[in-house]
């Protein structure tokens, strides 16, 4: 047996290889003419029903008014409904025919199970699924002292997405209908002081390409991945399907503030597109690729460069501003905390 993995060691790295350079050409040829042909082949959406979880702001809002504009009838998911009545109005307003209001918990079978049935009880089919609920956790790792607190993390982000899936599937197969994931970059890149949220989005893009291979043509999947978007995440906030939770804006503030935010109705603009399109990913923006590509092929280097920004670099920054900031309010009598 070692005789036979030595001798796959040796030959199999190889021939691959080989074959590799024998077919890229070939296969860079068809993804061209391919992506040009999805431009004048997008699905026309005009009475198709799409469910969208974490409807009720942010990407999952937007996501509901690009749709809506398309003429798609609108089933919108939220754990907490106060908003909900507001989206579906404005969803009415920008051309959607029907929308109903759902009140759950992606993080429980039970509700996922209810609000899939509701959707296909009310609008007779389910032609596009969009797992778009969930939430952040930001800290470093070697300072928690529960990690137990992340476990929703986990629980929204990854099995708030499987859950819907596993009841919408029948539906979704009957119609030749659509997934649309939302993963970010941090499941593929790295997520400094978002280990348990980078791995809940890295469990999505692994879940949903094996889907692909076990779904065929039956049912077409678009993992998408939004860069840091004006959110209530990117303001110091968790957002959990249209409900908001405080946590430490602080923890947030530097992370945010280096990056340039993208606006979410851009954003869900152009993973809409990419859905009607057929596109396998998106990344919005676009540049966030780059970053792929580096870690791949020099991975040592982007290790280093975000240990020294976020681990050197930034904690100084911090202190400095704190340090301004007490002198400031001394200076004003007033005791800061």
């Amino acid at each position: 047996m070692e005789l036979i993995h030595l001798i796959l060691d040796l030959v199999l790295p190889p021939v691959l290889l080989i074959f590799t350079l024998m077919i890229l050409p070939p296969y860079l040829i068809y993804k061209f003419l391919n992506t040009i042909l999805r431009r004048f082949t997008v699905e026309d959406l005009t009475g198709k029903v799409v469910l969208i979880t974490g409807a009720s702001s942010g990407i999952g809002e937007q996501l509901a008014y690009e749709y809506a504009k398309k003429g798609a009838r609108l089933a919108l998911v939220d754990i907490r409904g106060d908003n909900l009545p507001k989206v579906a109005e404005t969803s009415r307003m920008l051309g959607s025919p029907d929308t109903i209001n759902i009140s759950a918990d992606v993080s429980k079978s039970s509700d996922c199970k209810q609000f899939v049935e509701e959707t296909v009880v009310y609008f007779g089919r389910l032609d596009h699924l969009v797992n778009n609920a969930g939430i952040m956790s930001v800290f470093f790792f070697e300072k928690s002292t529960d990690i137990s607190k992340s476990l929703p993390v986990m629980d929204v982000n990854f099995w708030g997405s499987v859950y819907p899936t596993q009841f919408a599937l029948p539906y979704l197969k009957k119609s030749k209908g659509k997934i649309l994931v939302i993963a970010s970059p941090s499941g593929w890149l790295y997520g400094v002081k978002m280990s348990f949220y980078g791995a809940s989005k890295a469990a999505l893009v692994n879940f949903y390409d094996t889907l692909r291979v076990e779904f065929g043509s039956s049912v077409k999947i678009t993992i998408a991945s939004p860069g840091f978007t004006r959110t209530a995440m990117s303001k110091g906030k968790h957002l959990s399907m249209g409900g908001t939770v405080e946590i430490n804006k602080s923890k947030t503030d530097a992370l945010f503030d280096i990056l340039p935010l993208r606006s979410s109705s851009e954003c869900a603009k152009a993973i809409v597109k990419g859905v009607c399109r057929g596109d396998r990913h998106v990344t919005d923006p676009s540049w966030y690729k780059i970053f792929y590509a580096i870690k791949v092929f020099v991975p040592e280097i982007m290790e280093m460069f975000l240990h020294i920004l976020y681990i050197i670099i930034l904690p100084r920054n911090n202190k400095k501003k704190n340090a301004v900031a007490v002198n400031i309010s001394a200076t004003n009598g007033i005791k800061m905390f």
